[in-house]
């Protein structure tokens, strides 16, 4: 990848993750309701969801549900996490599992690889940004996740009203940096909302797999952290 002149990163799953851990926070609530997770499964059952998750954003985004229709995505959402960790259950008692999971306390915090990457990337004298599908501003969103001036700007789904993988949110992100996308990498950990969706934007996409849930994907480089996605960038 020579050439680049910008990096841009996905959020959730690329640059944080859940602080306590999501699998903490799966088990907590799970235990409740007699069922004994692990954590391989809890894995498992995210990889699924997620995707479940990019499905809806890319048809109606789950920031623009009513209430019942979020209650019911979510219901849904529970159901996929569990059975990936080996638990077949109806409707309702996935609901009441995320209502559980909903009443602890967590926050998505940054990995803790994130800031010294950045900082490594920026100092070749890349363009450094995000493209998140989270539902506030930019400002709000770098300044929530400890990102001001450790990134040169972020681009949001709430700000803009487009989610990836719609291609305009990425196009926002190229003219904001002012580089042609043949210029830039993407990386996420979403096959289809940050790989394919940059893929349609003309990116460049790496596949961050910090959970290990695409071990044999070859169709794009594929990093499990930040060393090893800055390495794959020349």
């Amino acid at each position: 990848m020579s050439g680049m002149k910008a990096v841009f990163f996905d959020l959730y799953g690329t640059l944080a993750g859940f602080d306590p851990p999501r699998e903490d926070i799966q088990m907590r609530a799970a235990a409740k309701f007699g069922f004994v997770l692990t954590k391989d499964g809890i894995d498992s059952g995210y990889h699924v969801a997620d995707q479940f998750l990019t499905r809806q954003n890319s048809k109606k985004p789950v920031r623009t549900l009513n209430t019942d229709e979020r209650r019911a995505f979510f219901s849904k959402y529970e159901q996929l996490v569990l059975e990936g960790a080996g638990h077949s259950v109806d409707l309702d008692v996935a609901e009441k599992v995320w209502l559980e999971v909903s009443k602890q306390q967590y926050r998505l915090t940054l990995f803790p690889d994130v800031i010294n990457g950045l900082g490594r990337l920026r100092e070749r004298g890349l363009i450094v940004a995000v493209i998140s599908n989270m539902n506030q501003t930019s400002e709000l969103l770098c300044e929530d996740m400890k990102l001001t001036g450790h990134v040169d700007f972020a681009v949001t789904s709430g700000e803009t009203g487009f989610e990836k993988p719609d291609s305009r949110i990425f196009e926002v992100a190229l003219l904001k940096a002012g580089v042609l996308a043949e210029e830039a990498v993407f990386i996420g950990d979403q096959l289809d909302s940050d790989i394919q969706g940059a893929q349609n934007a003309g990116m460049h996409p790496i596949l961050m797999d910090r959970y290990g849930g695409h071990p044999n994907y070859q169709t794009y480089p594929r990093a499990v952290d930040m060393d090893t996605a800055i390495a794959l960038i020349s």
